[in-house]
């Protein structure tokens, strides 16, 4: 069994990969992607979104991080591969996932799936830049306007020497509407010898359960619904061993936006703060009540300060509820 945490960009980046993997149950995070296009970038670039690799590649908690690449241009990628190697990551992963709009015009992300064979050259080009004991892994959606050629895609993958596909289970067409097609993974992992990992639409034990007995996967990856609930990975891997796991409390969980603050001090602008933590804040109330309280107190506080003030008012309550009579 090993669990992934998903790359979400705008959301799931090192601040909250630092904190996600605190809580445990997580085998390996993928880093949001690191955009190229017609250039070789310096290395501040890979450090800046994988701060990780300056500490052997690896979240504080311990768990190995794989930056993620997007392009489409087979040079290109390999010489940036290459160079990223050389900072010694976790493996380098491929994005052929990605439905941003933006992202897809610039042909990046899941708009290459209507090209396998572009798919092919760059996971080969990338496998021949980098050295042997670097695993190169790839994730993809089921197509871009329909899954027709997914088969194809993966194979694709595969055949280029990827030693690991993940599969989020929508096209790109599908965006994040449910359901995700567990059942096309499982035709899928049966077209290649490649490890397949499941992805998508994973929000409680249940859906990791269901998820593997339809896909045939041992392995999954989760996005959102381990940002709402962060003891999501320690559960599935209780209940996989039959014993049920407690959920994480939010009295064990509300100090962790007091660390999420203090490192989006370190490096967001301050007036991007306060909107990152409501919008975890928003994953959240899905699963604690007391997050649609907390929610509902800053939905429109947007002054860092005002946000801070309300934070050491929380710390305080706790700290006097903790309090023996």
């Amino acid at each position: 069994m090993m669990i992934l945490l998903a790359p979400m960009e705008g959301l799931l980046d090192h601040t909250l990969r630092d904190i996600l993997t605190r809580v445990g149950g997580i085998d390996r995070c993928v880093s949001e992607f690191i955009r190229v296009t017609d250039q070789l970038l310096p290395n501040r670039v890979f450090t800046r979104i994988v701060p990780e690799l300056l500490r052997g590649g690896c979240t504080p908690a311990g768990v190995p991080v794989r930056p993620q690449l997007l392009g489409s241009d087979p040079v290109c990628l390999a010489e940036n591969a290459a160079r990223l190697a050389a900072l010694g990551p976790a493996g380098i992963d491929l994005n052929f996932g990605c439905p941003a709009k933006t992202v897809n015009r610039h042909r990046g992300g899941a708009v290459l799936l209507d090209e396998p064979e572009l798919i092919a050259r760059i996971v080969g080009a990338v496998r021949r830049a980098v050295p042997a004991n670097v695993p190169v892994s790839a994730k993809m959606r089921l197509g871009f306007n329909d899954a027709s050629r997914a088969l194809e895609c993966a194979q694709a993958i595969a055949g280029a020497g990827a030693g690991e596909l993940v599969v989020h289970a929508r096209t790109r067409a599908d965006g994040y509407r449910p359901p995700a097609y567990w059942e096309r993974i499982a035709d899928i992992r049966r077209s290649v010898t490649i490890p397949v990992v499941a992805n998508g639409e994973i929000w409680t034990v249940a859906d990791a359960l269901r998820c593997r007995e339809v896909s045939g996967c041992p392995a999954l990856m989760l996005g959102r619904g381990m940002v709402a609930n962060p003891g999501l990975a320690r559960a599935i891997r209780a209940a996989l061993h039959g014993a049920p796991e407690p959920a994480v409390a939010w009295h064990a969980l509300a100090p962790l936006l007091d660390d999420y603050w203090r490192l989006l001090r370190g490096h967001v602008e301050p007036r991007h703060r306060a909107g990152r933590l409501k919008q975890w804040l928003n994953f959240l109330r899905r699963e604690f009540p007391q997050a649609q309280v907390a929610w509902t107190a800053v939905r429109t506080v947007n002054d860092p300060g005002a946000m801070g003030a309300w934070l050491g008012q929380l710390a305080v309550a706790r700290a006097e509820a903790a309090e023996p009579a």
